[in-house]
């Protein structure tokens, strides 16, 4: 048996810890202590940060569905229906309204360009944001930023009637202020997030994305049809009212989302706090046990400098860099390019494409929430190491896509098959949540904002580089064969990335996040070999055992208790 596990800080020593008399007081009152409930302060933090996630992604992709609105296809060269491997349009593409074409003639590159654009200022933003929420918190840095984000999704339909040079620089603009999100999100989470709860936590709040993706998808799709929704004579009175301002087609898309982007960033500054001792309305019971979880009192005042050749020289760093650029470049390939494969090669209209693109981020949304719960539990229970949970978890999210996306390009024109296919490597794609995304935080807790923005980065390059390959493949002669490589391109990545982590990976802390004197300097939870996790926290059930009285007991669980 261990010494941590053997002498665990006494009650006494660990009430030292808290500064606060008042916080003593209330720790020992078994009348203020409730053991009962369920939702804390980190469970908001979870919250809010699922639903802002849900609002980042949203911005993000409503104009890959509304693009296909805002194009006159008619206009440009489009699909080779005449090419051997395309498939027939047996009416999957009819729509029930009169089909408008769009205003705007941009050809595959122009779109591709356009889609692609975001990621420019996304990638600039990314280091910045994680040491900024590490030096000023993640509170600020990640409102601001979708505070931004939405402004400039309010006036995109302005800016692109105005010139197409114009959006590019906006959606430049709105990559500047989302680059900031996960770096912040990840820097909030090491300061609040006990290591047990790490894998939940972490899939429900990046599962936000998908979230956002399945609602925003259908929602695009249909106020990009608003105009022909209202036709047939139903409420002939409400529709020249309503429909021309707002259900009068694509430009309602940013309209809604920028609104919602608003009122989330004011709820967001009103519930959120830096870390728990900050935190006013938290229970100093959840505070403390989240501080001795983290095995830490107070988060520093100063922030640490960042020991940039001790990551360089980290393959543990290595792995995570490498398996986070494999990820987005699949991710990206389908989340900006999806909706296009969906009306160009299987033809559904809009409404059926915005429906049929969601449904495969569904599955990796409720995917991803159950990953989650399932690898705390394995590592809870002492079933698996951190390190081993890590690499099962990024396999089944990486090398699952991997088969499927193939699979896809060899469906050809069998439209079910295809779907089904998308869902099933999709939906396994919400496994990395529990994988690599958890690995900033394993690795360097001290230092998780920074490494998010590092790797997150890089990754971003994917976020334009693989549009512009679609783009290039698919110009002008969009065929089943075509989107075939366009699928293999994106199996290869994964190969070479989820390999390259499985081998490197490392789910312990790293020595280069201890710096001398730091308050910080030690990790409450340490898997061993066997997987065996040793907590170094105590509860206390009545006052006789805060006190250090007869019957004192240490609780070791093998899991984190859900006292909140």
């Amino acid at each position: 048996m261990s010494a941590v596990r053997d002498k665990p800080p006494t009650a006494q020593e660990v009430l030292r810890r808290m500064g606060s008399q008042e916080e003593k007081e209330v720790l020992v009152d078994s009348r203020l202590v409730k053991d009962g409930g369920v939702f804390g302060a980190r469970h908001v933090l979870g919250a809010m940060g699922f639903l802002g996630f849900a609002n980042v992604y949203a911005m993000r992709v409503n104009l890959s569905v509304a693009v296909v609105a805002m194009v006159n296809s008619s206009a440009i060269p489009h699909t080779n229906t005449s090419a051997p491997d395309s498939c027939p349009d047996n009416g999957f593409n009819a729509s029930t309204g009169d089909v408008q074409e769009g205003e705007f003639a941009w050809d595959e590159n122009m779109q591709a360009l356009i889609l692609g654009s975001f990621f420019w200022g996304y990638i600039i933003t990314n280091p910045l944001g994680g040491r900024l929420g590490e030096v000023i918190g993640g509170k600020w840095v990640l409102g601001v930023g979708v505070l931004v984000t939405s402004l400039l999704t309010l006036i995109t339909p302005i800016v692109a009637r105005t010139s197409t040079t114009l959006l590019i620089a906006t959606r430049v603009v709105m990559g500047l202020g989302e680059g900031v999100t996960f770096p912040a999100m990840n820097s909030l989470m090491a300061r609040w997030v006990p290591p047990l709860e790490r894998s939940r936590m972490s899939s429900l709040v990046y599962a936000g994305a998908q979230f956002g993706t399945v609602v925003s998808l259908p929602i695009c799709g249909l106020l990009c049809q608003g105009g022909t929704i209202w036709h047939g004579g139903f409420a002939p009175h409400l529709r020249s009212a309503v429909s021309g301002v707002f259900l009068g087609g694509w430009p309602a898309v940013f309209y809604v989302f920028g609104v919602l982007g608003i009122l989330w960033f004011v709820a967001w500054m009103v519930l959120i706090h830096n870390d728990p001792s900050s935190h006013p309305r938290i229970h100093p019971r959840e505070r403390l046990f989240i501080q001795q979880s983290l095995h830490h009192g107070d988060v520093p005042t100063k922030a640490l400098p960042v020991p940039y050749m001790s990551i360089i020289n980290s393959m543990p760093f290595w792995a995570v860099f490498v398996a986070h650029i494999a990820q987005n470049w699949g991710f990206y390939t389908l989340l900006t390019e999806l909706p296009t494969f969906m009306k160009n090669i299987l033809h559904f209209n809009i409404a059926n494409n915005s429906f049929m693109s969601a449904l495969p981020y569904l599955c990796m949304w409720v995917f991803s929430l159950l990953a989650g719960l399932l690898a705390d539990t394995l590592r809870s229970r002492g079933h698996l190491s951190t390190t081993n949970t890590r690499r099962l978890f990024n396999s089944i999210g990486i090398y699952g896509p991997m088969v499927c996306i193939v699979l896809v390009g060899y469906a050809g024109c069998n439209r079910g098959l295809a779907i089904l296919l998308l869902c099933l490597g999709v939906g396994l794609n919400g496994a990395v949540y529990s994988g690599y995304m958890n690995s900033h935080i394993d690795i360097a807790p001290n230092f998780a904002g920074t490494l998010m923005g590092i790797t997150n980065c890089a990754a971003t390059v994917p976020g334009f580089l693989a549009p512009m390959v679609v783009g290039a493949l698919v110009d002008g002669k969009e065929t089943v064969g075509q989107w075939k490589l366009v699928f293999w391109i994106a199996a290869i990545v994964y190969l070479v990335g989820n390999t390259f982590y499985v081998i490197f990976v490392s789910g312990e802390e790293q020595p280069w996040n201890n710096l001398p004197g730091s308050s910080n300097s030690g990790s409450s939870v340490q898997a061993s070999s066997s997987g065996q996790v040793a907590s170094q926290y105590r509860t206390f059930s009545n006052p006789e055992e805060a006190e250090g009285g007869a019957g004192n007991t240490v609780s070791r669980p093998r899991k984190v208790p859900e006292i909140f």
